[in-house]
């Protein structure tokens, strides 16, 4: 079993640096071979990779999340963020809270169950952003619509817990399941966030002191690795959101030490590798078999989600008098959802059983769907904006 591991490492790695070079002849981003070469290798089509040999990798996917996290919280500086001022987090609240309005409504006008309707369209907010910053590194995007992207998208995953926190507390009041206490329900996903955030600060002040204490570039990056390891297991360890403790900790190291560009830098020269892996396996994790079974409901959640996104992004920049490429085209870069829906998919198990099942199958059906349209929207949506130069769309690194 150890020397088969360490075959479909290899194996993975190679895939997916030749998928690179299909879809770079395409013009379609990296991480969208990643993830069909995942699909094909794996267990549902080709089964190269078994699925035992997949679950086995699953770890790697939670390091790799904490390393995208890490990356999305450099965002937070706080220069930056006083330029920017209260735009990034209008906007990720409105694309969020509308994302599970329209869901919402569509499924009720429709005449699905309202308890049904509550939990999937509670989903709906989450964004995945982790295609999204590869499609960003690849392209080396700089622009209006970039510099906004990245906040929102890191703000969005709170915003997202929050949201479904309270439909959670409305599906309970109208008797759906549970005997838990309303207020309890409602004070839940708010403590989590908070408990997440102060782990994160507490790792971030942790690194920044580690930092101070070595020169050499090799241990630096040995103890930014350490600390996001730990911050991904204590996470877990707790029950929190390893992402959110992750955008935390960097948010404040980026604006304690001196040194956070350079180990910044660093640590982006060390995850190529990572983030293939993740990728990869993301796809061989996908079972493309369902799509069939999601039915009307399931299309109704695919489009409509993406409406509410680009309208409530649309409506937010509007809102803050954003540049007109942010208005026209910041919703499209919001597409991707993964992670954190599935998890979210999977607590609807216990919520609403008699739901669970159907909820479950539509937010995976729509996370094959969403991960392989996501970066492609997503590097259109940048190039008709501005931010991705016209000499890279044509000059790729197949190795991100």
């Amino acid at each position: 079993m150890e020397n088969s591991l360490f075959i479909h490492l290899g194996i993975a790695l190679i895939l997916a640096l030749l998928s690179s070079k299909v879809v770079k002849k395409m013009h379609l981003p990296n991480v969208t071979g990643y993830l069909l070469m995942g699909i094909l290798a794996g267990p549902f089509v080709l089964g190269i990779l078994s699925e035992e040999s997949v679950a086995s990798f699953h770890s790697v996917s939670e390091f790799a999340l904490g390393f995208i996290a890490f990356s999305i919280g450099a965002e937070f500086k706080l220069s930056y963020l006083k330029k920017a001022g209260k735009a990034p987090i209008i906007i990720a609240i409105l694309e969020a809270l509308l994302a599970v309005v329209f869901v919402d409504a569509a499924l009720i006008a429709t005449g699905h169950n309202l308890q049904f309707s509550l939990m999937l369209g509670a989903i709906a907010a989450a964004t995945a952003p982790a295609a999204t910053l590869m499609v960003v590194r690849q392209y080396k995007a700089k622009g209006p619509v970039t510099e906004t992207l990245m906040p929102v998208v890191a703000i969005d995953d709170a915003i997202a817990l929050m949201l479904f926190g309270i439909s959670l507390a409305a599906v309970k009041a109208l008797g759906a399941t549970g005997t838990s206490p309303l207020w309890l329900t409602l004070v839940t996903p708010v403590l989590e966030i908070i408990l997440a955030l102060l782990l994160g600060a507490a790792m971030g002040v942790l690194l920044t002191l580690l930092v101070k204490w070595f020169s050499n570039k090799g241990n630096r990056l040995s103890i930014a690795i350490a600390m996001i390891a730990l911050t991904v297991g204590l996470s877990k360890m707790f029950g929190l959101s390893e992402l959110l403790s992750a955008m935390a900790m960097s948010a404040l190291f980026v604006n304690l030490s001196k040194d956070s560009e350079a180990i910044f830098s660093m640590v982006d020269g060390f995850t190529p590798p990572i983030f293939m892996l993740f990728f990869f396996f993301s796809g061989a994790d996908l079972n493309i078999g369902i799509l069939p079974s999601v039915g009307v409901t399931g299309l109704i959640y695919v489009l409509v989600r993406v409406l509410g996104k680009v309208f409530g992004a649309t409506l937010g920049a509007t809102l803050c008098h954003s540049p007109e490429p942010v208005k026209k085209y910041l919703g499209f870069t919001l597409i991707p959802q993964a992670g954190v829906a599935i998890g979210l998919a999977t607590l609807s198990l216990t919520v609403v059983p008699e739901f669970g099942q159907t909820i479950k199958v539509i937010i995976l059906a729509g996370t094959v769907i969403y991960e392989l349209v996501g970066p492609v929207a997503t590097k259109i949506a940048l190039t008709k904006a501005g931010d991705i130069e016209p000499a890279m769309k044509k000059k790729l690194n197949p190795a991100l």
